[in-house]
């Protein structure tokens, strides 16, 4: 995804997605889809946990991924750091030299750059954890 972006460090760097762990599937796409208007982009499975994810478009090229409940997933009162926000996902027009670029400065890649098909959507993603723990996707289509 080649998007307008005055960065002169990473070209095309924008934000990609927010990715929100649900309570309530149901209700969530209610809030999301009817009410907000978000379209469906993608929707695939996790692999651990397994549980069903979308991808759906806020309406600006950027997105919202949703993640469904699964036996374990964190309460209110869990208290659990940055719940429900999982992550956030920075669109980049390379993922692997974004990835080289962030190691250099220090920081630890948590997930090395990986092509994936998301429901038809080929993308290369990595992670890497921000200085307050914060875990950053960068996302190329």
């Amino acid at each position: 995804m080649s998007v307008e972006s005055s960065n002169r460090i990473l070209k095309g760097l924008g934000t990609h997605h927010i990715a929100i762990q649900t309570r309530d599937w149901q209700e969530s796409l209610k809030l999301y889809c009817d009410v907000l208007g978000m379209k469906l982009v993608a929707e695939f499975e996790g692999a651990s946990p397994k549980r069903k994810i979308v991808l759906l478009d806020i309406g600006d090229g950027s997105h919202i991924e949703l993640f469904d409940v699964y036996q374990g997933s964190p309460k209110p009162e869990d208290n659990v750091p940055n719940d429900p926000v999982f992550h956030f996902a920075l669109a980049v027009d390379d993922t692997r030299a974004a990835v080289e670029h962030v190691r250099t400065a220090g920081y630890e890649i948590t997930v090395e750059p990986i092509d994936v098909n998301l429901g038809g959507l080929d993308v290369t993603l990595a992670f890497f954890l921000g200085p307050n723990g914060e875990s950053i996707e960068f996302f190329q289509t």
